[in-house]
């Protein structure tokens, strides 16, 4: 088997008109196609990354809380690759995010943070 990337990430929505606004406003993903699924009364939007992979936004009527903090077993978050972790973070601080301080990976030696979106999904800026 070659894997060599990552496709998409799929993301479910408990509020989806504010996770759209956050995703395509905030973080300036581009939309590539919105449906809305009559039958599962429910929304798919895909989301371009810059590197060619995807975020699926997906709505569904009263989805369960998944258990996020304190860490749970399963996916733990999304880290997303920025030249510049304090000038991405001063971004986001402009745009009423909020945003944990900036910590250095013990390993590598870089910069990242932690955010969260509008379910706090735990997502991470990571500098490359």
């Amino acid at each position: 088997m070659q894997l060599q990337r990552i496709h998409h990430v799929a993301i479910i929505a408990s509020d989806y008109e504010k996770s759209k606004a956050f995703y395509t406003e905030i973080l300036g993903l581009k939309v590539i196609a919105e449906h809305y699924r009559a039958e599962r009364r429910s929304y798919k939007l895909d989301l371009a990354l810059p590197d060619g992979g995807q975020i699926e936004l997906f709505s569904f009527p009263d989805p369960p809380a998944r258990t996020s903090r304190p860490e749970a077993a399963g996916l733990r978050h999304l880290a997303f690759v920025v030249p510049d972790v304090e000038e991405a973070l001063a971004e986001l601080r402009g745009r009423g995010v909020a945003v944990e301080e900036v910590r250095v990976d013990e390993y590598t030696g870089k910069r990242f943070a932690f955010f969260a979106d509008p379910d706090d999904l735990p997502l991470e800026l990571y500098e490359a």
